[in-house]
């Protein structure tokens, strides 16, 4: 990723991982535009020791995917950010509670159509065959509630169970995990992603994956296209938002249709790191620009007009 640049004294860090051998990230297309409304980027690992946060007006989270083999220390260098006075994006406390799935247990409490869910804290040998009778579904994906980037997931079906039951009781022994129906949508129409930059509607995509897989990140093949939402999924992001009860800097909800077609099924509200595939719209770089100045309270002196 690019390094920095320097305008005016205003500094921002975009937070990644140390090594994004692998990865697709397209971050570095609003530091140009940052620049233009008079602000500085560096791009700093989130466990690079020694950083003098408080020469930033704002730190935003961003591509720091390596971090859910270290929780605690992800969250222990964002709580030194926040205590260093800096303006860290999104919000500490949101990030905690974003960072496990069960924040979808409380959206659903809200009113937020999920997927059905059984959690558990660990599987014990043997416990997976019942775990998968009693969610009652000919397929099933089981995830960790702590993860990223689809590691840990699996898809299963009757016969697949019996093969990796060994294999996934052993990875799920000692941490969290939840249990959902296999949406077929994903294989057929795909993974809606919707994106807002601090309470606006800016831009969605769909994430089909590569044929034999049902993972729809790029780096496991996906095929990522622009879109535009019909108003029923426009409709239960709304609902999503306004269960939020609160404004982050940046948002992405992702939505597939439930397998009895009559609704969405919100899969992961994102609000620590996700991918805002900026470059899969044209006004999405500067409308990520211009949040981050205006949350940072550094105005919009823009020579390209408002924010959205």
């Amino acid at each position: 990723m690019g390094g920095s640049t320097r305008s005016n004294g205003r500094r921002c860090a975009f937070l990644t991982l140390n090594d994004p051998t692998g990865y697709v990230i397209d971050d570095d297309l609003a530091i140009a535009p940052l620049a233009e409304l008079g602000w500085a980027v560096d791009v700093v690992p989130w466990d690079r020791p020694g950083v003098r946060w408080q020469d930033y007006a704002i730190v935003v989270i961003r591509s720091t995917w390596d971090y859910y083999d270290r929780p605690e220390q992800f969250l222990a260098a964002l709580a030194e950010i926040d205590a260093s006075g800096t303006l860290l994006e999104n919000r500490l406390p949101l990030v905690r509670w974003n960072l496990r799935k069960t924040y979808l247990r409380e959206l659903a409490a809200r009113g937020v159509p999920i997927a059905p869910t059984l959690w558990r804290e660990r599987l014990q040998p043997g416990e997976l065959a019942s775990l998968f009778a009693e969610l009652g579904a000919d397929q099933a994906v089981i995830k960790p509630v702590v993860g990223a980037g689809a590691s840990g997931a699996w898809r299963l079906d009757r016969t697949s169970l019996r093969r990796q039951a060994v294999a996934i009781e052993d990875y799920y022994s000692d941490r969290p995990l939840l249990l959902q129906p296999f949406a077929d949508a994903i294989l057929t129409e795909g993974e809606y992603s919707l994106f807002w930059f601090d309470g606006h509607y800016s831009h969605a995509i769909v994430k089909l994956p590569q044929a034999g897989d049902f993972r729809v990140q790029e780096e496991h093949g996906g095929d990522i296209r622009a879109v535009e939402p019909e108003s029923s999924l426009r409709a239960a992001a709304a609902t999503t938002l306004a269960a939020l009860g609160e404004t982050p800097l940046y948002l992405r909800a992702d939505f597939v249709r439930s397998n009895d077609g009559r609704n969405w099924w919100l899969m992961e509200l994102e609000l620590v790191e996700p991918s805002l595939y900026l470059r899969m719209h044209a006004a999405a770089p500067r409308a990520f620009a211009a949040a981050v100045v205006e949350r940072a309270g550094g105005g919009l002196s823009s020579p390209f007009g408002p924010p959205y």
